[in-house]
């Protein structure tokens, strides 16, 4: 009897895992770029049942392990937004950005100017080029982003020749699953997994790419996971109430 608790425990600590994964989608249905996390389990089978009455297959108790949570890198919808400053990732590869912890990557196409002239994301990390962070001058406008990054402007009010501010560093990895989410939409390379330049992504001007998440789905996930959790609940409170009263009947001595 004790198998089964312990058996049910493990469900419930699996449900629990999948649900906090499912919350965090939620919560970043309207994220920029956003990449779903998505869990993944496996059966866990431990030969504990040693009474002579279990044979064959009843010897083997059925766990539920929790073996990892993975990156959905599904592309999300685009949609446009016709700012200049606003880009979009055709392809596999990721923006890379400036941080205090050194260089991190992103799929938010959001971007800005700060104060200094400097694109950087929406968290105010700074963009950078194949020769370090993209500055613009006071008077530059008409800003171009072309399909391989290459950022133009028109420098000055009377000048009508495109002057080059920088190209946008593109990488891909060769595990991607090795990526670590660090919070405000960055990732980390992650141990071995060295960025690489993708030549094969196209950037599109005046679009960003949406959070890949359906909340459709996920909302029903939850409340799918949520049933689960609490037919198991029902289940060992059930067995509980068995052991409870076996034990009760047992000690009841006749007189």
């Amino acid at each position: 009897m004790e198998n089964t608790l312990l058996i049910g425990l493990s469900r419930q600590m699996m449900l629990e895992r999948r649900i906090d994964v499912i919350a965090n989608n939620v919560a970043n249905v309207n994220t920029n770029g956003y990449k779903a996390d998505r869990s993944l389990f496996e059966e866990y089978l431990m030969p504990g049942a040693h009474e002579d009455n279990f044979v064959g297959r009843d010897r083997r108790l059925s766990f539920v392990q929790d073996r990892a949570t993975f990156h959905d890198f599904a592309g999300g919808p685009t949609e446009q937004t016709k700012s200049p400053l606003d880009v979009a990732i055709d392809g596999k590869a990721f923006l890379v950005v400036q941080t205090p912890n050194g260089e991190r990557y992103t799929r938010d196409g959001g971007l800005q100017l700060n104060s200094q002239g400097q694109l950087v994301t929406a968290s105010g990390f700074p963009v950078l080029g194949s020769n370090g962070p993209i500055r613009f001058q006071q008077t530059d406008r008409d800003i171009t982003i072309s399909a391989d990054g290459t950022v133009t402007v028109i420098e000055g009010i009377n000048n009508t020749t495109n002057s080059i501010r920088g190209t946008l560093r593109l990488v891909s990895f060769p595990q991607p699953q090795k990526l670590i989410k660090e919070g405000s939409n960055l990732y980390a390379a992650g141990a071995g997994n060295s960025a690489q330049p993708d030549t094969n992504a196209q950037v599109h001007q005046g679009f960003i790419e949406r959070s890949n998440v359906n909340a459709v789905t996920e909302m029903s996930r939850m409340v799918e996971v949520s049933r689960a959790y609490t037919q198991m609940a029902t289940l060992l409170q059930q067995q509980t109430d068995l052991q409870r009263s076996a034990i009760e009947k047992l000690a009841d001595v006749p007189a």
